[in-house]
């Protein structure tokens, strides 16, 4: 059973920093893509920011130079560093990783439960 957790969200006032984390765990055999999503009250979900296939990495208009994304890979974790936040970034944050797995052997997407991030003053 593969699983992802992310961790980190909380309430931060405009201009403030987050730091999420998503681990996966489980059996698997491989990583295509692990990123993040996000979805605000009312809206549809969104790309964030995303490791690719071929190792580059795809940002959201509205994270460019705001958010960075990182991982380690022996830990199978990927980090969304959020910087100058601004409240237009409240949503809740998933993980999404496409896995190799058993039964899945070109891959399946999975998603974590999601965390909370709000942005006020």
């Amino acid at each position: 059973q593969v699983q992802l957790v992310e961790s980190g969200g909380g309430l931060v006032q405009p201009g403030g920093s987050l730091r999420l984390s998503c681990a996966a765990s489980g059996r698997f055999f491989s990583i295509n893509t692990m990123g993040w999503y996000r979805q605000a009250p009312g809206k549809q979900r969104e790309l964030v920011a995303i490791f690719t296939s071929g190792d580059s990495v795809n940002y959201a208009d509205s994270a460019k130079g705001r958010f960075t994304i990182s991982r380690d890979n022996a830990k199978n974790t990927v980090y969304l560093q959020m910087n100058s936040l601004k409240p237009e970034d409240t949503a809740v944050y998933y993980c999404n990783a496409n896995l190799v797995a058993p039964g899945n052997y070109f891959g399946a997407d999975y998603w974590g439960k999601g965390t909370l991030v709000t942005v006020s003053s």
